[in-house]
């Protein structure tokens, strides 16, 4: 089944498994999607993941991170630029999120980042989601 939005599609999966405290949630892989976990993983936002390998696009595998009251290390997970409605933002525009204890992924001409690393970079570009 094609999916109109995969980083949506990916968001949500995180979401639903982070509430329903699995271990992990499997995802199909994509190049976007593992940069993604890259900066997921980087931000402390999940333990760990694997890209597998299969006969088709691949899996991505997303370890979540609880802390000891089972609460999930994402409390929000939020997708900004959509399909039918992308979000740009110039690097002097760009804000922090929830007065700096959220992040935003961009995606900018240097790659996928956070926007405190597109900040200090000088760049702007598409903002993906916001987590917190």
């Amino acid at each position: 089944m094609a999916l109109s939005d995969p980083i949506a599609d990916m968001l949500t999966r995180i979401r639903n498994a982070g509430r329903a405290k699995f271990n992990s949630v499997d995802i199909p892989g994509s190049k976007v999607k593992t940069e993604i976990a890259k900066v997921l993983k980087r931000e402390g936002y999940i333990r760990n993941y694997k890209f597998i390998k299969d006969n088709k696009q691949g899996i991505l595998r997303i370890y979540l991170k609880y802390d000891r009251n089972q609460n999930s290390g994402i409390y929000l997970l939020e997708r900004v630029s959509k399909p039918s409605r992308r979000a740009y933002v110039k690097n002097k525009d760009i804000k922090p999120l929830y007065h700096g204890t959220g992040i935003s992924i961009l995606s900018t001409s240097r790659g996928i980042m956070t926007d405190n690393e597109a900040r200090q970079a000088n760049i702007g570009g598409e903002i993906l989601c916001n987590i917190w």
